[in-house]
């Protein structure tokens, strides 16, 4: 049989204000450091950019080092807050994710056409920097997102 008295409710409203405390200290620790976002940034803009060498060798080398230093980004955010966040996890972030989408697709497109269609040499290296600084912002915009979804309450 249930009881509706005082201490179930004050028994749930201290494991609400718990769980809003365990919340908070996650919000305080999933901030990624400001050089997380530069070197994502720059591993991004250099892949992009590699594209302006128009050789596979360089593409390819600049896809592995892409890959081993996102692998690396992850393992240091995992060893310094203890989880790892999803970027295309549900919840208000998926703004921040489509924005990412957006600028990525549209500035790509118009670098492989400036470089490959009209022959601008160098077209995918401006391509690469907008989308790498666009990454960056876009970064610290969902940390930001997250976190105010974090504490923003249950």
């Amino acid at each position: 049989m249930e009881s509706h008295g005082t201490t179930d409710r004050t028994t749930a409203a201290e494991q609400l204000a718990a769980l809003q405390d365990q919340r908070s200290a996650l919000a305080d620790r999933v901030v990624q450091p400001w050089w997380y976002d530069a070197l994502l940034g720059l591993l991004v803009a250099g892949f992009v950019s590699s594209y302006a060498t128009r050789d596979a060798r360089w593409i390819t080398l600049a896809l592995v080092v892409l890959a081993l230093g996102g692998l690396g980004l992850v393992q240091v955010y995992r060893r310094r807050t203890g989880l790892w966040v999803s970027g295309l996890r549900p919840g208000a972030t998926q703004r921040a994710i489509r924005a990412w989408a957006v600028l990525y697709a549209v500035v790509l497109a118009a670098g492989a056409v400036a470089e490959f269609l009209m022959q601008v040499r160098g077209a995918m290296v401006v391509a690469g920097v907008v989308i790498g600084a666009g990454l960056v912002l876009v970064s610290r915009w969902w940390a930001r997102l997250y976190v105010a979804e974090l504490r923003g309450g249950l």
